[in-house]
């Protein structure tokens, strides 16, 4: 895959659709490219957040340390960003992303990341709508979790 091949995926991704195709370009070669193999984790929860991934091929398994074991609460693949709730606030990973097929990651750096939401205040709109769907979602299976357990 090329730097072009990876600015037009990286277009896909809802948070980077406004961008301008030359930053995307630079954002591209500036970031790392990263590989993983089926069972390998990208990031482990309770990990420092010091980057966030753009998943260019493949999906992988968000997964939560629960009281019962670990717990698949989301797939991601192709388009996705995981990783980046860490860097935003500050705080320990909140998950384990697992590859469950040969996946194919851009790793942009906290720096990075912060770079691009300061020159590109849409993309900080969007970064808040996405994760206002991701609590809207953990919200719904926390309530539904809650009814079965009542019933």
């Amino acid at each position: 895959m090329n730097i072009g091949q990876e600015v037009d995926i990286l277009r896909r991704v809802p948070l980077f659709a406004k961008i301008d195709p030359a930053k995307l370009k630079l954002m591209a070669f500036a970031s790392e490219r990263m590989t993983y193999k089926p069972g390998q984790a990208v990031v482990k929860q309770g990990d420092p957040g010091d980057a966030a991934y753009v998943i260019l091929k493949g999906e992988a398994d968000v997964i939560v340390d629960g009281k019962d074991g670990p717990l698949t609460v989301a797939t991601v693949g192709t388009n996705d960003i995981v990783g980046d709730i860490a860097i935003l606030i500050d705080i320990p990973r909140t998950a384990t992303v697992s590859a469950t097929s040969e996946l194919v990651t851009l790793k942009l750096t906290k720096d990075l990341f912060y770079q691009l939401i300061h020159d590109f205040p849409d993309m900080a709109v969007e970064v808040m709508r996405v994760l206002a769907q991701r609590l809207e979602h953990t919200t719904t299976l926390l309530r539904e979790a809650r009814l079965a357990n009542a019933g």
